[in-house]
């Protein structure tokens, strides 16, 4: 149960649920730009965009990536709804690169502005992601 220092953080996705606990901090990639939502914060729904959504716990500090979603606020709860979430520690910078690399040839081969779009946020993604992984690196090093 949340106390006067923490918040119920309820992270999921279509894949399930990727943590669920107390947090005394929560930082999010807004849709106009980073959050920070400490317990008692004011009610609030907001988009997210591709990012790390931090969470500061009792037992240290959990990144978790987002593809996008969206963010609710209650004074003793949050809920991130995403796109797709995954564990920070669980990322493939290999993976990563791989997906970067067809989302630019699609780019530069795609006449469509559909397939320009969907390259362009397929980008932005992986983009979030490589960024999330080389501030772990500088971390762990």
């Amino acid at each position: 149960m949340a106390d006067a220092h923490t918040i119920h953080v309820d992270v999921v996705s279509a894949e399930g649920e990727i943590f669920s606990g107390l947090a005394e901090m929560v930082f999010a990639p807004g849709s106009e730009g980073e959050l920070g939502i400490a317990p008692r914060h004011a009610p609030l729904l907001t988009l997210l965009k591709p990012g790390e959504v931090r969470l500061k716990t009792s037992d240290g500090e959990h990144s978790i990536y987002v593809g996008g979603g969206a963010l609710e606020v209650q004074p003793h709860k949050v809920t991130i709804l995403a796109d797709t979430a995954v564990r920070a520690k669980d990322l493939d910078e290999a993976a990563a690169l791989a997906a970067k690399q067809r989302a630019e040839e699609a780019l530069a081969g795609s006449v469509d502005k559909i397939d320009q779009a969907q390259a362009l946020a397929e980008l932005a993604r992986i983009a979030a992601q490589l960024r999330l992984i080389q501030r772990l690196r500088k971390t762990r090093g």
